[in-house]
C-alpha cells in the first residue's frame, strides 16, 4: 500500500506538473512590447506616458539595481477568441520562489488608472474588450537575501548599474476555467493528503479520489476532460468537516515593511501595487476580506495613488476591506519612548476615525522584535482591547505556551490576545499550514478557533484567487480545519466568547532572538531619542506661550513632525535591521527634523524670556517645567592622588587610575564605596560579534566566550574641568571625558567613538558590589524588573535586554544607577556579591548594511550611586533634557505643577481639537499607589480624565487625583 500510495503522488506531481498547470492557458498570442527606462528615481505616469519607448522582445534583459522600467503592452485579441474569457499574462523575469524580493510591477491604463499589480505568484491583468493596452511600470529591486552574505546592494550609490532581470512570456492567452478549478481542486486535496497521518482513512480515500480523476483525464486533450476529472474529485470534496475540527478565521493579508531591504519610497509603491490587487480581487471575490495595518501606508496611498485609494475607500465601506492596527505603523515597541509610543495609537487611530470613521479595537503587530510590558495599557487608554502577533514563535530556547491568553502589563491591564498557531502572517492556505495550524495549537481542549493571515506579504502582491479558491474548498472539508474568511473582529470575537477564562501571561513578551536590534545603526537610535525630547520640548515650550498669549500653537507643524517620528520607529528602521539607503536617509531626515524642533523651541523660549541680560534656564524635565535663574553648576576640579586622579565634590567622591579606570566610588552620604576592590568602573570592552544568522538583529549568546578589556591609554589628562582618556584600539579611537559637577550626585561620562571595527560589540561595564537579584530597566511609563540570575532556561535566554533612561540595581537601603542619553542595548549578571551592568554601545554587523556604524559617535552616560528609583528617573530626564540658558528678563512659571515626585508628566500640550484646552499626560513612576494634585498657573474651568485620542473618560475629577502602580492618567484642563 505504501509503494501504491507514493507511485499516485508521484503520478500527480508529474502530470499537474507537465500538463495540467501549463494547459490553464491553452491558447497564446504575443504582444506586442516598448519600454522606456525612468532616468534617476521614479517619475509619474504623466511623465512616462509621454516618453520615447522602444521595441523589446522576451529575453532581452532590463532593470539596473533600484531602477524603473516602463513596458507598453498592446494587442488585439484574435476574432476566434470571442467569449473566451482571456488575459494578459506577463512575465517580468520572476523568481517565484522570493515573492516581494525583486521585481514588481503596476499595470495602468492609458488614462492613468492603475488596474492591479504583478508579482512572482500573480502575472495576469484582465482583458475586458477586443484590444488591450497597459502600461506597467516596473521596479527592478535587487533581490537581498540575509543568506546572501555582505552586499552592495543595499545602497543605491553601490549597487552598481547592471541589469539584474530577463523579461519572460509575454502574451495574450486564453484561460480555461475547468482546467484551472481542476488544478485547485487537486492541489487542496493533494496538500491535504499529505498533512494526514500515513494510515489515516481519510488520506486513502483522497488517494483513490485523485487516481480515478488521473484515469479519467486524456493527457493530449486536458481542457476537454478537465471537468469529467473534477467530478470524479468531487465526493471527495463535498465530505463535511469533523463536528471537533479546529475553526480557523482566514483574513487576507499582505504585511509590508515601511522599510528594510528596500527604501521608503519603493514601499510607498509596494502598498499601491498590493491594494490595486486587493480590490481587483474584491470585484471578483464578495466574500474575501483582507486585513491593513499601519495608517501611514493608506495615507501614502492617498497622497500618491488617488484611484487605489477611492478603490480601497470603497470597499472599507463595504467591509472588504478592513483597516487593522490602530497605530501609525508597526511600530518596534521595545525601543519607543512612552510619549512616542502613546502617539502611534493617537495618529494611527485618528486616521482611521476620519478616513473611514472606523474604531479599530485589535493592535495588529505581528513582527515586531517583542513587545513592553507597557502596552497592555496604552492598547486599553487607545480604545482597543485585543493584540495580535506572531513574533514570539521565533523564539531560540523556549517555547511559550499559550497561543490564546490575556496579557498583564505593569500597571495591571489586561489585553485579550493572539498568537496565530499557524506560525506564519504569509500564509498560502496550503493543506500542511492548516494541519499546522491545528497540531500546534496550545489551547486545544479549551478553545477551538485561531486566526491565519493569508497572502504574500512584502510586495509579494498579497492573497491570490488560488488562495481564495483553497478558502472556499477548506470551508467545511473532511480532515481539514474549517476554514471561514472573516475580519479580525470577527475572529477575536468569537474566540473570546469561545474561551472566557484565558490564561494570563504577566510582564514583557521577550523575544529569544533578535536582541542585536537594541544596538545596531546608533545613529537612528541617537536619532529617535534625540527627536522624542526635543518634540517634548517644542510642545511644553509651545503650549506655554500659547497660554500666555505670547504665539498660535503650532499644530501642523508639530503633527507633521510627530508622524515622521513615528514613521521611523517602524520596526526595521529603528531597530537598525534595514539596508545603507534606509539608514542614510533616516540619518538625515532626523537631522531636519532636529533643525525645525530646535528654531520652534529657540522661538517659544524667546517669547518667553523677553529681552534682558539675565541669564534664565528653560528646563523641560518633569520636575521642573520652567525656567529660573541660571547659576552654572562648576565641575569638580580634579586632584591627584599619587598616580591617580580624583573627583570630589563632598557628595561623591571618585578615583580615577591612571589607565583612565575608575577604581573607587563613594557615596560620601552614607560612606558607601560603590565598587568592588580589583573590579574598575567604565571598562570598555570588545567581543567578537558574528551571530549564527541575522546579523543586524541577532546577538548570540557566545560572543562572551571572548572578551578584551579596553585598558590601553594613547593619552590621560586634565581639561575643561574633567579628566579626558584618550585609547585607541584596533583601528578605532576612543575619547571620554569624565566628570563631576558641583552639587550633583552622578558621575559623568561624555564618548566619542570613531568606530572602525567590524563584526564587533563594544560594551562599557560597571561592577557594582551591590548584592541584587534583579534589575530595574526603564521602559515606557514605569519599569520592569528582570532577574540577574540565570536559574532557569527563560532567565537564561534574557542575556540581552532594552533599557530606555536608567537601569538600577538595589539591595535594601542603596542603589545605583547608570543612565543614558541615547544607549538602549544593556546586559545585567550578577557574580556573587558583585552585580555588573553593561551598557552595548555599539555593533558592527555587515548585513544588511555593510557598513553599519562606522564613524564618529558621541553619547554620554552617567552613574549615579545612592540613587533610587525616583532617582533614576529624574537623572535620565535630566540627562535627555539639559536646561537651555537664554538671555532674558523674566523667568517664566510653570504651565503646570504636580506636588507628588513619584507622578511624572510625561507631556503637556494643547488639545488636538484646537480647543485651546491643555493636556497634560501623567503616569505614577515607581511602581506603587500614589495622591497628586495637579496645579495649573492658569484660570481652569474644570479638569477631566481623557483617553489617549484625548476623548473624555470621566467629567470634573479635581486637581487632586489617584494612581495605582504605573498608571497612566490624561487630563484635560478646560480653559
Amino acid at each position: 500500500m505504501h509503494d501504491d500510495r507514493v507511485l499516485v503522488e508521484k503520478r500527480l506531481d508529474r502530470v499537474l506538473r507537465e500538463r495540467i498547470r501549463p494547459a490553464v492557458y491553452s491558447m497564446t498570442s504575443p504582444l506586442q512590447v516598448t519600454a522606456w527606462q525612468a532616468p534617476g528615481e521614479p517619475v509619474p505616469f504623466e511623465v512616462a506616458r509621454e516618453a520615447d519607448f522602444v521595441p523589446v522582445q522576451p529575453g532581452q534583459a532590463w532593470g539596473p539595481p533600484w531602477g524603473t522600467t516602463w513596458f507598453r503592452v498592446t494587442a488585439d485579441v484574435p476574432p476566434q477568441w470571442a467569449g473566451r474569457r482571456v488575459e494578459v499574462v506577463l512575465d517580468l523575469g520572476f523568481a517565484a520562489d522570493r515573492p516581494g524580493f525583486q521585481c514588481e510591477g503596476l499595470a495602468y491604463t492609458p488614462d492613468g488608472e492603475p488596474i492591479k499589480g504583478l508579482h512572482p505568484r500573480n502575472w495576469w491583468l484582465p482583458v475586458t474588450g477586443a484590444s488591450v493596452d497597459y502600461l506597467v511600470e516596473a521596479a527592478s529591486n535587487p533581490l537581498i537575501s540575509h543568506t546572501a552574505g555582505v552586499t552592495p546592494l543595499g545602497d543605491k550609490a553601490t549597487a552598481g548599474s547592471e541589469p539584474l532581470y530577463r523579461l519572460g512570456r509575454m502574451e495574450l492567452a486564453v484561460l480555461e476555467p475547468q482546467v484551472w478549478e481542476l488544478v485547485q481542486d487537486l492541489e487542496v486535496l493533494d496538500s491535504l493528503m499529505r498533512s494526514l497521518g500515513l494510515h489515516e482513512p481519510r488520506r486513502f480515500d483522497i488517494l483513490r479520489a485523485i487516481e480515478s480523476a488521473l484515469d479519467c483525464l486524456d493527457l493530449q486533450n486536458i481542457p476537454g476532460t478537465a471537468k469529467a476529472a473534477r467530478g470524479r474529485l468531487a465526493p471527495a470534496l463535498r465530505k463535511p468537516a469533523y463536528p471537533s475540527a479546529h475553526k480557523l478565521s482566514a483574513i487576507g493579508h499582505a504585511h509590508i515593511d515601511s522599510a528594510w531591504l528596500w527604501p521608503q519610497r519603493e514601499t510607498i509603491r509596494k502598498v499601491a501595487r498590493t491594494a490595486a490587487n486587493v480590490t481587483t480581487l474584491m470585484e471578483l471575490h464578495p466574500d474575501f476580506k483582507f486585513a491593513m495595518s499601519q495608517a501611514q501606508q493608506l495615507a501614502w496611498i492617498k497622497e500618491h495613488y488617488p484611484h487605489v485609494y477611492t478603490r480601497v475607500a470603497k470597499h472599507v465601506a463595504s467591509g472588504q476591506f478592513v483597516p487593522v492596527g490602530g497605530m501609525w505603523v508597526e511600530s518596534d515597541t521595545n525601543l519607543p519612548g512612552g510619549e512616542a509610543l502613546a502617539r502611534q495609537f493617537v495618529h494611527g487611530k485618528r486616521f482611521f476615525l476620519e478616513e473611514f470613521g472606523i474604531d479599530t479595537q485589535e493592535v495588529w503587530l505581528p513582527d515586531s522584535f517583542g513587545y513592553s510590558a507597557a502596552l497592555p495599557q496604552l492598547v486599553l487608554l487607545s480604545g482597543s482591547k485585543w493584540f495580535l502577533t506572531q513574533k514570539i514563535s521565533w523564539n531560540q530556547t523556549n517555547r511559550f505556551p499559550h497561543h490564546t491568553f490575556n496579557w498583564e502589563g505593569i500597571d495591571g491591564s489586561r489585553v485579550f490576545t493572539h498568537f496565530p498557531p499557524v506560525d506564519t502572517y504569509n500564509s498560502d492556505l496550503s493543506g500542511g499550514e492548516l494541519a499546522h495550524a491545528a497540531a500546534n495549537f496550545s489551547d486545544k481542549g479549551r478553545a477551538s478557533r485561531s486566526l491565519v493571515p493569508f497572502g504574500w506579504g512584502n510586495g509579494g502582491g498579497g492573497p491570490t484567487r488560488e488562495m481564495i479558491a483553497r478558502a472556499r474548498r477548506t470551508a467545511d472539508l473532511e480532515g481539514s480545519s474549517r476554514v471561514a474568511m472573516e475580519s479580525p473582529q470577527e475572529f477575536f470575537s468569537a474566540a473570546q466568547e469561545d474561551y472566557p477564562q484565558p490564561p494570563v501571561w504577566v510582564g514583557e513578551l521577550y523575544l529569544e532572538l533578535h536582541r542585536g536590534t537594541y544596538t545596531s545603526q546608533a545613529r537612528t537610535k541617537q536619532g529617535n531619542r534625540r527627536s522624542e525630547h526635543l518634540l517634548r520640548e517644542a510642545e511644553l515650550w509651545a503650549a506655554t506661550a500659547t497660554v500666555n498669549g505670547l504665539a498660535d500653537y503650532p499644530y501642523e507643524q508639530l503633527d507633521r513632525l510627530w508622524k515622521t517620528v513615528l514613521l521611523h520607529q517602524f520596526h526595521d528602521i529603528l531597530p537598525g535591521s534595514s539596508i545603507a539607503w534606509v539608514h542614510r536617509e533616516a540619518e538625515s531626515t532626523y537631522a531636519g527634523v532636529r533643525a525645525e524642533l530646535e528654531k520652534l523651541i529657540a522661538s517659544s523660549i524667546g517669547l518667553l524670556a523677553g529681552s534682558g541680560s539675565t541669564l534664565l534656564a528653560f528646563d523641560a524635565s518633569p520636575r521642573a517645567l520652567a525656567s529660573s535663574l541660571h547659576t552654572d553648576p562648576l565641575p569638580a576640579t580634579p586632584t591627584r592622588q599619587g598616580t591617580d586622579l580624583v573627583l570630589d565634590n563632598g557628595l561623591i567622591r571618585a578615583v580615577v587610575s591612571e589607565q583612565g579606570l575608575v577604581t573607587s566610588l563613594v557615596d560620601q552620604r552614607t560612606g558607601r564605596e560603590v565598587l568592588a576592590a580589583g573590579h574598575p568602573a567604565n571598562l570598555l570592552q570588545l567581543h567578537p560579534d558574528l551571530p549564527n544568522a541575522w546579523d543586524a538583529w541577532d546577538v548570540d549568546a557566545f560572543y562572551r566566550n571572548r572578551c578584551t578589556d579596553l585598558t590601553m591609554v594613547s593619552d590621560l589628562s586634565v581639561r575643561d574641568g574633567g579628566i579626558v582618556v584618550t585609547r585607541r584600539f584596533g583601528s578605532s579611537v576612543v575619547k571620554q571625558r569624565i566628570s563631576l559637577a558641583q552639587g550633583s550626585t552622578r558621575l559623568d561620562f561624555e564618548t566619542e567613538v570613531d568606530w572602525r571595527e567590524v563584526e564587533s560589540i563594544l560594551k562599557a561595564a560597571f561592577p557594582l558590589a551591590v548584592h541584587a537579584d534583579r534589575f530595574a530597566s526603564e521602559i515606557q511609563f514605569g519599569h520592569v524588573m528582570r532577574p540577574t540570575h540565570v536559574n532557569t532556561s527563560w532567565e537564561a535566554a534574557k542575556f540581552e535586554t532594552c533599557a530606555h533612561r536608567f537601569v538600577h540595581v538595589a539591595e535594601p537601603g542603596f542603589g545605583v544607577a547608570v543612565v543614558n542619553d541615547s544607549t538602549y542595548g544593556h546586559d545585567v549578571r550578577r557574580d556573587g556579591k558583585l552585580t555588573t551592568i553593561r551598557l552595548s554601545l555599539l555593533r558592527a554587523p555587515r548585513f544588511p548594511d555593510p557598513l553599519t556604524d562606522q564613524g564618529v559617535h558621541r553619547f554620554r552616560y552617567a552613574l549615579a550611586p545612592g540613587a533610587g528609583i525616583a532617582d533614576a528617573v529624574a537623572e535620565g530626564y535630566r540627562i535627555n533634557l539639559p536646561p537651555r540658558v537664554v538671555f532674558g528678563d523674566a523667568a517664566c512659571e510653570a504651565l503646570v505643577r504636580v506636588d507628588n515626585p513619584a507622578v511624572v508628566v510625561e507631556a503637556v500640550k494643547l488639545a488636538d481639537d484646537r480647543s485651546g484646552d491643555v493636556i497634560v499626560r501623567l503616569y505614577e513612576s515607581l511602581g506603587g499607589r500614589a495622591r497628586a494634585t495637579l496645579t495649573p498657573s492658569f484660570p481652569v474651568d474644570r479638569v477631566s480624565i481623557v483617553d489617549l485620542l484625548e476623548r473624555p473618560l470621566s467629567d470634573d475629577t479635581g486637581a487632586a487625583m489617584e494612581f495605582g502602580p504605573f498608571q497612566i492618567r490624561t487630563v484635560r484642563l478646560h480653559r
